[in-house]
């Protein structure tokens, strides 16, 4: 897989859920069994707001040709999507999810994956 694709894929992810993360975070969740109190809801929304952001990023990232710009979005992208696999696998095998977050776990291992693979077989390439 092309960076550039791989970067739009992770663009469009990210602002999908990060848009329905700050504009319903409570019905978003309810999907995964899980419950949000007001200040729940506010973390939630944050973290919409992060995706968003991260969104755009690798959205215009994704024609960049500096190496060392491409290198860093990798990276950046490949440490928060490896991080949020293990997190997220810890809380499903602790059950805070329904099946539904079996999902979200997929989603980030993928995206872990992708981007491993574009930096260990691709570091160079678009």
């Amino acid at each position: 897989m092309r960076l550039s694709s791989l970067l739009v894929v992770a663009a469009i992810v990210g602002a999908a859920f990060g848009v329905a993360f700050v504009v319903a975070s409570g019905p978003l969740l309810s999907v995964y069994g899980i419950t949000l109190d007001k200040a729940g809801t506010l973390v939630a929304q944050l973290f919409g707001a992060l995706l968003i952001g991260l969104a755009v990023l690798n959205w215009f990232a994704r024609n960049v040709t500096d190496p060392e710009a491409r290198q860093a979005v990798v990276y950046g992208n490949l440490v928060g999507d490896a991080i949020g696999f293990v997190v997220i696998l810890i809380g499903q095998l602790a059950g805070i999810a329904n099946a539904v977050g079996w999902s979200s776990v997929a989603i980030y291992l993928l995206l872990a994956l992708g981007f491993a693979y574009v930096q260990v077989m691709q570091p160079r390439s678009a």
